[in-house]
């Protein structure tokens, strides 16, 4: 059964750091890419970033590129997604996610959420001052 858990949300200000975690189970990082979204108050989810199982590629959207770093952790079979320089605007839930056969991360991986089966309980961050 996959099972993602993310963790390592909090508040902090303007400027900040945080590192979230996506912890996988019921498969393989190896086999498998994983995205982050993100979602806030009254917004649809949005792609934030993506790592390839195959060699570690990152792909990021423009919003959080030069910010945002995506890496894992085979042994521990953990995704991260360190956050530096945060601003209000990336006040959101952060959910990672997969699906079936997402080896690579496909050209349109940011494009929507909805083509991703399995997702994690999401970790609130606040950026606030």
């Amino acid at each position: 059964q996959v099972q993602l858990v993310e963790s390592g949300g909090g508040l902090v200000q303007p400027g900040g750091s945080l590192r979230l975690s996506c912890a996988a189970s019921g498969f393989t990082l190896d086999y498998r890419s994983i995205v982050w979204f993100r979602q806030a108050p009254g917004k649809e989810r949005e792609g934030v970033g993506c790592i390839s199982s195959t060699d570690g590629s990152t792909y990021y959207t423009a919003s959080v590129k030069g910010r945002f770093t995506i890496s894992r952790d085979s042994a521990k079979n953990t995704v991260y997604l360190q956050m530096n320089s945060l601003k209000p605007e990336d006040t959101a839930v952060y959910y990672c996610g997969t699906d079936w056969g997402l080896i690579t991360c496909p050209t349109g991986w940011a494009k929507d959420a909805a083509d991703y089966a399995s997702w994690g309980q999401g970790t609130q961050v606040t950026v606030s001052s």
